[in-house]
């Protein structure tokens, strides 16, 4: 007789959430913000599964634990106060694992190489990651981002400094340009 292992599954709990960008979903684990997307509540889950790498068990956000509500209200919290200009970084808990190992490691350049208020160019913060010639593929990995708005993507642009390239749209990205300007 074979015994199995089965993988226990990671409990993701979705819920969408209104901004000034429109609308973003949200995915939060008992621990961390798993995912900030401007996408469909029905298209996370498959976004999440060709991820791969584990099991997940989605859930509605009536059904959240105590945990992930915690995870998604300090979410929602964050990013009000930083789209209300009161804000100029996250503190939550981020899970990358959605991202692929190179995006990981771009967006955790993001950060310290652009902050806030600035900007820089896809070339620059290829160059920054040791990968001078790379800059398409670090266009990639800023488009597969899975934490729009927490992790800025939104500050890098076009070499000569035209906004290109975001999820939510160059509407989106010049929003969050002018207000960290503003600020």
């Amino acid at each position: 007789m074979r015994s199995e292992v089965r993988a226990t599954a990671t409990a993701v709990t979705l819920a969408e959430e209104a901004s000034p960008l429109g609308r973003l979903v949200l995915a939060a684990t008992d621990q961390s913000l798993l995912a900030c997307v401007y996408d469909t509540q029905e298209a996370l889950p498959e976004r999440i599964a060709r991820s791969g790498g584990r099991r997940v068990e989605f859930r509605e956000e009536m059904d959240a634990t105590a945990a992930q509500s915690a995870v998604l209200a300090e979410a929602r919290a964050q990013i009000a106060a930083y789209l209300a200009g009161d804000r100029r970084s996250f503190s939550i808990p981020l899970d990358l694992s959605l991202a692929s190992a190179f995006t990981a490691r771009t967006m955790r350049a993001l950060e310290t190489f652009v902050p806030y208020g600035r900007t820089a160019t896809y070339g620059e913060l290829a160059a920054a990651l040791g990968r001078p010639r790379a800059a398409r593929a670090v266009g990639m990995a800023l488009g597969a981002n899975p934490l729009c708005v927490v992790l800025p993507c939104h500050r890098i642009v076009g070499a000569k400094g035209k906004l290109t390239g975001y999820a939510g749209g160059v509407s989106a990205k010049r929003f969050l340009l002018e207000r960290e300007a503003a600020a």
